[in-house]
């Protein structure tokens, strides 16, 4: 069976999920992978003596679920499934004690998981605050964020397998007495990159802020209260904070216990990176993603939801997830035990605001709310109905006695059904597919194919209508991959614009109210992004925060544009277009350039530093040379004046350059008319600084040409007045943008949470 897989698919799929052999060469097909997947998972129904011809039948419904792109586990399972490592899992939460042992042993385990393919999720509130004595030693314990610290220097340093980066959760309970400085530890975007992090609230806190009353601080080691402090300041740190740069959440953790399936095990304290998996420590899950654009089809010219077929892949589904589990390879013996005691499964959605579409009904209205509790609905009822089928044949999940499905009668194999989890790659794959249950995010947009043919790249389902109603034309897709929303463009009919809306073109209570619909029928939690625009105050925050409370949401992200954007990139003030795949490109060298040698003494001889201007008088190149040839020295000299002359061509501000190279010291300083060299580079920067002020003294103003300095961004995707943009993708250099708690690339499929 041939897959139907567009080019986006394709890329993200060599890129990242079929087999490589030594050389990096691809030596496997997307239907290859897809079988391969199958076969293995379909495997575990040895366990329970099914015969062959049985086993060979569910490996066929596996592998056309995903062929078909019905149904998509998750990237761990893409990857990892008939192969050495089988780490199947996406998502772990592990205890944090409070001691150095058990702190350090985490560590470990999360270095392997990391390793493996999966994410993390901790709670530190059990480690004592900064400044508490350790009575072992006397010593003073440096508090939770130091070792969150620790935990998030070890991920960056460890690839997980080139194709996922490690990504943890940090959670703090609000009534710790270190939560202010936790609140504020993301402050600096340079800081615990490799961190979500979130508030617990407890209903207790949220009683005080109510009230307008102060709540106690607990010291976690002693249990004593420690401190009291005003519910509202702290709740407007959260507001501030995150209105800043999205960090912190907030989950509501009472709320989430009181849902804990299995209480004898222990109370749950944390989530997974994204915060839709609340697990107790050293569980895992295993997720999955009904792509429900394609559970429709056609009647009398109109998409109507095909509600068997949706049956059959929610059954098919859940006989999946479940035996995903007993395959699966876990990093740890722990993991492993805690895993198959509760069967945890999450299966979720994706493809809603393109089903919306293909539907005729709004993302912003009670229509798509009313659907959301049904579809979701029907897909947990007959979850549960897989899974009582499933206890039947294979028994229930070991942890059963004392579940509160004992309490109902209720046999199940899995302690937990249902997830909406972040579908960042899996959905380019089943594309077109929009993300988990995020609106759209661009209708039409620019992609280069060769270096000057621009092919405009349309949403299929707006794509159709729009040539049913006699109103494509490519000019008019130019104007609204231009634009990025239809909502001002006249030509397009009202009702078109009623349900074509982007992520931007919605209001933020909108977002809020789609995830608390979602919520009712979905064991776990779900991942959701509320979009802010840039103009969204501190206050408009805490109304989302507040929202999500009343609601009864496990917990809420907000994302206000452009507040993760990285301020050392200054795109050039071209007419609107930010690129949705920008590269930094040097601007050529012309064949003639005109400067100034200068002789500077150093420690190590004579430095000759000449600085090359361009047309406009700005320094454009930079070529050092040593009195004496050879050497490591004159090496260094050649490697610093390239990448000087690097940034200066790249558009890079000359006055950040000096700033990294002055005062950088070495053993051997000089003295030139009373003027101390620290080193050849400060040498350098010295110079480089002169002929910037005899430029600026020339120009009679403070600034280089192009007010303000901007790097040169040549693009070959663009996007205008983009939304949620949060950088540029390492990998592949298209946009990342921001949803589901992420940062992710919809051209290549690289995430970072």
């Amino acid at each position: 069976m041939s897959t139907k897989l567009f080019p986006n698919a394709l890329k993200v799929l060599e890129r990242r999920y079929l087999s490589k052999n030594e050389n990096g060469e691809i030596i496997e097909t997307p239907e290859e992978l897809f079988s391969r997947v199958a076969r293995t998972i379909a495997s575990a129904d040895r366990l329970y003596n099914n015969p062959e011809s049985e086993i060979k039948k569910t490996e066929e419904i596996f592998y056309e679920m995903m062929a078909n792109l019905e149904f998509m586990p998750n990237s761990p399972c893409l990857m990892n499934a008939g192969k050495e490592l089988g780490q199947l899992s996406a998502c772990f939460t592990l205890p944090v004690d409070d001691s150095i042992d058990g702190i350090f042993e985490t560590l470990k385990i999360t270095a392997i998981i990391h390793k493996s393919g999966g994410g993390t999720g901790f709670s530190f509130s059990k480690l004592r605050p900064q400044n508490s004595v350790v009575q072992t030693t006397k010593g003073i314990a440096s508090g939770p964020v130091s070792f969150m610290k620790v935990y998030d220097a070890a991920t960056e340093a460890i690839k997980q397998g080139g194709t996922r980066r490690g990504a943890n959760m940090g959670i703090l309970r609000v009534d710790h007495p270190d939560i202010l400085e936790f609140i504020t530890c993301k402050d600096n975007p340079d800081v615990l990159t490799n961190f979500n992090i979130s508030v617990s609230v407890t209903d207790e806190f949220i009683d005080k802020l109510k009230k307008g009353e102060k709540y106690n601080l607990i010291d976690p080691h002693s249990g004593q209260v420690k401190d009291s402090m005003d519910a509202e300041k702290v709740f407007d740190l959260i507001s501030s904070q995150a209105h800043k740069n999205g960090d912190p959440g907030i989950i509501f953790i009472d709320r989430i216990n009181k849902t804990n399936p299995t209480p004898r095990l222990g109370e749950i304290e944390s989530t997974n990176p994204c915060g839709e998996q609340p697990l107790l420590p050293y569980e895992s899950c295993d997720l999955g993603s009904i792509n429900l654009s394609n559970m429709v089809h056609k009647l009398q010219g109109s998409y109507q939801i095909d509600w068997k077929k949706l049956q059959k892949t929610v059954h098919n589904s859940v006989h999946f997830l479940d035996n995903l589990i007993d395959v699966n390879k876990f990093p740890v013996p722990q993991i492993e035990k805690m895993t198959k005691m509760t069967r945890k499964i999450g299966l979720g959605i994706m493809g809603w605001a393109t089903l919306l579409t293909k539907l005729n009904i709004s993302y912003n209205s009670q229509d798509a709310l009313q659907l959301a509790e049904k579809i979701m609905g029907f897909i947990l009822e007959e979850a549960k109905n897989k899974s009582l089928h499933l206890a039947e044949l294979r028994g229930t999940f070991p942890a059963y006695p004392g579940s509160i499905y004992e309490k109902e009668g209720l046999k199940l194999r899995n302690s937990t059904l249902t997830t909406i989890a972040p579908t960042g790659t899996i959905s380019i794959i089943a594309g077109p597919c929009s993300s988990g249950i995020e609106p759209i995010f661009a209708l039409s947009y620019f992609r280069n194919v060769m270096d000057n043919d621009k092919l405009i790249e349309i949403d299929p389902v707006f794509e159709e209508v729009a040539k049913e109603r006699n109103f494509y034309t490519r000019e008019l897709m130019e104007k609204i991959t231009e634009c990025g929303s239809v909502q001002k463009i006249d030509g397009i009919p009202q009702d078109i614009k009623r349900v074509f809306v982007t992520a931007h073109d919605i209001e933020p209570e909108w977002h809020v109210r789609m995830q608390a619909a979602f919520q009712k029928y979905v064991h776990n939690a779900v991942s959701k992004t509320v979009n802010l625009p840039e103009s969204a105050t501190k206050d408009d925050v805490r109304k989302i925060f507040l929202l999500a409370d009343e609601l009864k949401c496990k917990g809420v992200t907000i994302y206000r544009n452009k507040s993760r954007e990285k301020q050392v990139l200054n795109i050039s003030k071209e007419p609107g277009p930010l690129s949705v795949k920008g590269k930094i490109t040097p601007k050529p060298r012309p064949d003639i350039t005109m400067g100034t040698t200068t002789k500077v003494t150093t420690g190590c001889g004579n430095l000759y530093v000449t600085v090359n201007c361009d047309k406009n008088g700005s320094p454009f190149e930079v070529f050092i040379q040593m009195g004496k040839a050879g050497g490591c020295a004159a090496s260094q000299l050649e490697a610093i004046g390239r990448l000087t002359s690097l940034c200066l061509r790249s558009g890079v501000n000359a006055e950040s350059i000096v700033e990294q190279l002055k005062n950088i010291r070495c053993p051997s300083p000089s003295y030139q008319k009373g003027i101390k060299s620290f080193s050849c580079a400060d040498s350098i920067a010295r110079v480089v600084e002169e002929t910037i002020k005899n430029f600026q003294t020339k120009k009679q103003k403070k600034n280089f040409p192009g007010d303000p300095p901007t790097l040169y961004l040549y693009l070959d995707d663009k996007l205008k007045n983009p939304k949620n943009i949060t950088g540029i993708c390492p990998d592949c250099g298209e946009i990342l943008t921001y949803e589901e708690g992420c940062s992710k690339c919809y051209n290549c499929g690289f995430s970072r949470c």
